[in-house]
């Protein structure tokens, strides 16, 4: 009865003390006005797990005012997006290793570049080291229905960033 006692104290204290750490990664949200947001999928049975600030449109002009064209974005708000895969994939047929990636992105008027930074966990954009990109991408941006807080949702093997009336899909694929 004493160890089975001991296993469950040691089991909740554990669980107690890495709760906090993996929600402390983006920072305590509660006086931002970019709540954080989190989006877990699994593609071909990878996991993929994506954190990021959730920045408003607020009847702002975001396109190439509140985000300028053609210069390295924190693609969301406040702490650098993240993205972490289970295993290797393929992003749009390039191979890249399992692992925790800084997610950012270069918008530009008809093509995107998505960049898999090395150092994950950063502050915003102002540190990108573009030595430490893993790998880069092109894509081409769609029109999509009006996003209020930006986000990511994955559906039918690509993840989707979705802001204002924007939609940047990327391939994703197991190897």
């Amino acid at each position: 009865m004493k160890s089975r006692f001991r296993l469950c104290f040691l089991l909740t204290a554990a669980a107690l003390i890495a709760v906090p750490a993996a929600h402390a990664q983006r920072g305590d949200d509660t006086d931002r006005a970019s709540k954080n947001g989190r989006t877990e999928a699994t593609i071909d049975d990878v996991s993929i797990v994506i954190e990021y600030g959730r920045p408003n449109v607020r009847g702002r002009t975001i396109w190439g005012e509140l985000v300028p064209w053609d210069k390295v974005w924190r693609t969301g708000a406040n702490e650098a997006t993240t993205i972490s895969f289970s295993a290797p994939v393929a992003v749009e047929g390039d191979s890249l290793d399992a692992g925790a990636y800084a997610l950012f992105t270069i918008p530009g008027k008809e093509k995107w570049v998505v960049i898999f930074n090395a150092t994950a966990n950063q502050w915003g954009a102002f540190n990108h080291d573009p030595d430490e990109d893993v790998l880069r991408v092109t894509v081409t941006p769609e029109e999509g229905g009006h996003v209020e807080s930006m986000d990511f949702v994955v559906e039918d093997s690509k993840v989707k960033l979705r802001w204002e009336k924007v939609v940047v899909p990327f391939s994703v694929a197991a190897l």
